[in-house]
């Protein structure tokens, strides 16, 4: 029999999750690019606006329970498929909405499909790749997210101002996501039954001891007894709530303190979320680069969370900076260490769980920060409410000592990383 050459597929397969998610975070920082206009237009507060975005966060939160355990049922390839198709018919609802109770009920249901994005993502991830290539590669795909939240800002307004309609900002993406799901459905399958992986690739994928060929199903009571769940379910409590804070306040903040309109917002926000993304592909490569170094899965992924959580420190000086782009490069910061940390979390998953119940923890963690989520987007809606621009001093406060605190619990709730057994 002739050897077959060694093929790298894995990385196309990144690549499209890479572009879901990409899609994801176009559609998600929609609303918010467009809030300080849609607040005029429409007519709603602050305390109605912070409404808004935690209808969207309880949804994600209650849909994580469902979507995590369906794509570990259903599969990756079909679990995508539906997950993609409900958030991008919610997206085109939006153009429906005249009230601020309208927009609540789209974002209820863009969180819908959007809840599987994550899951789906990280499972494809624990079945295509080995273990010291996770962080890595969920930091490439999750790079997605500042890519989204990069093109959002500089397509959104164009489209805007040149048609004098909010509504195309959320129209134009519903094409490219309709040719995702036909790619997908087309060129997805498991590595091992896909003709364009040779056998080194699928040998190499396979190399650590997490490859499994159990076919049970993991259901929520095999995973909580374990503190290695509540451990992911705290790095996502309390970091998730910080990233939907800049995605949802970021224009509003910049808009309100230093008066960057739906025309100067591009720049700055394509200069956040272009340098956080390196960052974050550069702490996700950085607790990698550790665990080929010879440094323990416990070590490498903590001293990864541990930088990731210091680059956010200084975001705590940001309200009481006066000059705009010493504010943006402290929340570039900020926001390369949560892309950092999500990678190192994301991958914590699959360090701990088998691949089997990758999907049902992510779902878990995914639950624990839409919940977080919406218990902040309901806060900082009061609180700037009741105390104007200054109330911004609260989030960002959070914002900078949230993650060490998180790891300071990781650490307590798992001393040691080890990869557990149904």
């Amino acid at each position: 029999m002739s050897t077959k050459p060694k093929t790298n597929f894995r990385w196309v397969i990144l690549s499209l999750l890479f572009i879901a998610t990409t899609i994801l975070y176009i559609d998600r920082s929609a609303l918010g690019i467009l809030a300080p206009h849609l607040q005029k237009e429409i007519g709603w507060n602050e305390e109605q606006y912070g409404m808004i975005n935690s209808a969207f966060m309880i949804a994600y939160a209650i849909c994580f329970l469902l979507m995590g355990p369906l794509i570990d049922r259903i599969g990756t390839r079909k679990g995508y498929i539906l997950s993609i198709s409900i958030w991008s018919l919610a997206t085109l609802a939006h153009i429906f909405a005249r009230t601020w109770a309208g927009f609540a009920t789209a974002r209820f249901s863009l969180a819908i499909g959007q809840s599987g994005n994550f899951p789906a993502a990280i499972k494809v991830v624990a079945e295509w790749f080995p273990k010291k290539e996770r962080a890595l590669a969920v930091g490439i795909f999750n790079g997605g997210s500042n890519m989204g939240t990069i093109l959002a800002p500089l397509i959104i307004p164009v489209l805007v101002l040149s048609a004098d309609s909010w509504k195309v900002g959320f129209l134009w993406t519903f094409p490219i996501s309709l040719a995702w799901i036909i790619i997908w459905f087309r060129y997805f399958k498991q590595p091992g039954s896909h003709p364009k992986v040779s056998e080194s690739e699928l040998e190499y994928i396979n190399s650590d001891s997490n490859n499994e060929t159990g076919s049970e199903k993991v259901r929520w009571k095999d995973i909580l007894p374990h503190r290695g769940a509540w451990a992911i379910a705290i790095a996502k409590f309390m970091a998730d709530p910080i990233w939907w804070f800049y995605l949802f306040w970021g224009a509003k903040f910049l808009n309100e303190k230093y008066g960057v309109n739906l025309k100067d917002i591009g720049l700055p926000f394509f200069t956040i979320y272009l340098a956080s993304w390196g960052l974050g592909i550069f702490l996700g490569w950085l607790s990698s680069k550790l665990l080929k170094m010879g440094l323990s899965i416990n070590k490498g992924r903590k001293l990864g969370l541990l930088a990731c959580g210091l680059f956010a420190i200084p975001v705590v000086l940001v309200p009481h900076v006066n000059d705009l782009w010493t504010s943006v490069g402290l929340i570039a910061l900020a926001a390369g260490g949560h892309c950092g940390w999500s990678a190192n979390v994301f991958s914590l998953m699959s360090d701990i769980f088998p691949r089997k119940a990758t999907g049902t923890v992510a779902g878990f963690g995914g639950f624990s920060g839409a919940v977080g989520g919406a218990i902040v987007s309901f806060g900082v809606g009061k609180i700037l409410q009741n105390i104007g621009v200054d109330g911004y001093a609260i989030p960002f406060a959070i914002a900078g000592t949230g993650y060490l605190v998180a790891l300071l619990i990781i650490h307590l709730l798992v001393p040691r990383i080890k990869t557990i057994s149904f």
